[in-house]
């Protein structure tokens, strides 16, 4: 017995390796949160769909271990990849001990896809730290920020912002600056990755604390060699020198 627990990338066919998308092929039941699904409707059309909302993780992995036990062949998809905020550690979790194998399938995490968009902001040692609290208190958060500016890492924001948490990333931002990240430090953010609405935008740190962002944008912080280059955001590695 076997489920896949599979990363989407950002979203459609295009964003995904070769090798998810042959094994959403050889599926004929796909479960998932419903906006994911939606994204990859085209592959998963005929399907059984096990669609459930957020924080119902864990029935949703449930459901669909349950219908691996019954011999069918079935996925668990997550956005990005699924070992980066996704299901994989959960899905492996349920399934211990149960009989029922879990292959993990890369894909394209926000780092990656929305770094791309921006050009090159993660090409040194960078740090990915989400700021929702749903799952980890926002003291741990804090010290992983603390850390990472001490650090001078580049750093990748995930779920920055919430209608229950408008302010959590001006916060991140007053810290990052407490702790030793300057003003001008070259930061970018970008909204709907690789879907449709796609934006961006290349401001400093001190602009980043008002600017609105929300669930669906990605943000980055450069570390003190980070640069604007022809209005890219560029993290020299230090090849030239």
């Amino acid at each position: 017995m076997k489920i896949y627990c599979i990363g989407i990338g950002p979203g459609g066919e295009e964003q995904m390796t070769l090798r998810a998308v042959r094994a959403l092929e050889a599926c004929d039941c796909v479960a998932g949160y419903g906006l994911y699904l939606d994204l990859i409707d085209s592959l998963i059309e005929g399907k059984e769909r096990i669609q459930t909302g957020m924080t119902r993780e864990v029935d949703r992995c449930a459901a669909a271990l349950e219908r691996a036990k019954q011999g069918r062949t079935v996925a668990v998809v997550s956005s990005g990849d699924a070992g980066v905020y996704g299901m994989a550690g959960l899905l492996i979790e349920l399934a211990a001990g149960t009989g029922v194998e879990v292959e993990v399938i890369p894909g394209i995490t926000a780092a990656c896809s929305g770094g791309a968009v921006l050009g090159s902001p993660l090409t040194c040692d960078f740090a990915c730290i989400s700021l929702s609290d749903l799952l980890t208190p926002w003291d741990k958060i804090e010290q992983r920020l603390r850390g990472a500016a001490a650090g001078d890492f580049c750093i990748a924001l995930y779920n920055p912002s919430s209608k229950g948490r408008p302010d959590y990333l001006a916060r991140a931002v007053r810290i990052l600056l407490a702790n030793g990240k300057a003003p001008g430090t070259v930061c970018g953010i970008v909204r709907n990755i690789g879907r449709e609405g796609q934006e961006s935008r290349v401001l400093t740190l001190a602009a980043l604390e008002t600017t609105p962002v929300d669930m669906f944008t990605t943000v980055f912080v450069g570390n003190a060699q980070t640069r604007q280059l022809s209005g890219r955001m560029v993290t020299p590695r230090g090849y030239r020198a």
